[in-house]
């Protein structure tokens, strides 16, 4: 997750994509939380590939893996050279079992990764495969061939960037041989070249299919992701206790973060809102309030306002970055 995240600016001009709150809790978490519910083992390490996030997001980060009970690892990668060599940025955590995912979506699954395989890759069915990196699958189930958004219909299930691998050291020694050669695309070591030499070699990858995929690339997204993972925890109290709650009427489902307060408002369906912010006389739906904030006077749909934010007497959607004021 080393990008720049460019398409959810002004909200990455501050914070990293992959901490950006959904539904109250950063991208990366909630992904790795995901992932742990989809196996059966224990997770014994983490590692995050990140850019130069600084030293507070980082002791954030550690803290995500600090909550499943296990121990962080920080790896940097200092230009954007791919996605192939920025797995092997972390290539001292590449052994044994592992999954490799990327932090820009959210999935739900209701079943397990079965980890006798020798390596699968989660996939969700897709309406416009062409868009995306897709696999094709044979007659015993595994994976025969990656297309990256193919011209013509070849297949409709597409690659959501998840992966798990039996052995991590051939994973990480099919990257080097990607790096020791020059292999690229485009200028970029990619996985997906890594994936087709492991297939010609005879590894055999199995689709996991999933629920829900849900996209985290753009405030749009944000705002359909944390409206989707508010309705599959609905009947769950996402309501703290030390929040603040006067003449408010809450229509459920929403998540409403320690310390907020909320005050002659109407809030939801679907809105998040984070630690210490206050909304008075102010109607919202459907939008993402981060932390510290201060919202008065306003109706708000569809919308995401980030941290440190004052924003009051404005009616229309919005996209608003950190230490804002209007």
């Amino acid at each position: 997750m080393a990008g720049r995240g460019s398409r959810l600016r002004p909200h990455t001009l501050t914070v990293p994509k992959p901490l950006v709150p959904v539904a109250g809790k950063p991208i990366v978490q909630r992904i790795v939380e995901d992932i742990a519910k989809a196996i059966d083992e224990k997770i014994d390490e983490i590692a995050f590939i990140i850019g130069d996030f600084g030293p507070e997001a980082e002791k954030l980060l550690l803290g995500v893996a600090e909550t499943l009970g296990t121990k962080g690892v920080i790896c940097h990668q200092d230009e954007p050279l791919g996605t192939g060599h920025a797995i092997l940025c972390a290539k001292e955590s590449l052994k044994g079992p592992c999954i490799v995912a990327f932090a820009d979506c959210l999935f739900r699954s209701e079943s397990k990764l079965d980890t006798s395989t020798e390596g699968a890759i989660w996939v969700k069915k897709v309406e416009d495969p062409s868009a995306f990196g897709v696999v094709q699958l044979g007659e015993e189930g595994y994976i025969t061939n990656f297309i990256e958004k193919p011209d013509t219909y070849i297949s409709d299930l597409a690659i959501i960037g998840i992966y798990y691998f039996k052995d991590g050291e051939y994973l990480r020694n099919e990257l080097q041989y990607l790096i020791d050669n020059d292999i690229k695309i485009k200028g970029e070591y990619q996985i997906t070249n890594a994936l087709d030499n492991m297939r010609l070699k005879g590894m055999k990858f199995f689709p996991k299919e999933i629920d829900e995929w849900l996209d985290c690339g753009n405030k749009d997204a944000v705002v359909h992701s944390n409206q989707r993972v508010l309705e599959n925890n609905k009947g769950t109290n996402l309501v703290s206790s030390k929040a603040t709650i006067e003449n408010t009427t809450i229509i459920e489902p929403c998540m409403i973060a320690d310390g907020a307060h909320i005050k002659d408002s109407v809030i939801g369906p679907h809105v998040s809102v984070g630690f210490n912010t206050k909304v008075i006389s102010s109607v919202i739906k459907n939008s993402v309030i981060q932390n510290d904030s201060h919202i008065e006077n306003v109706v708000v749909k569809d919308s995401m306002i980030g941290n440190k934010v004052e924003y009051k007497l404005q009616m229309k959607e919005i996209s608003i970055g950190d230490y804002s004021k209007l």
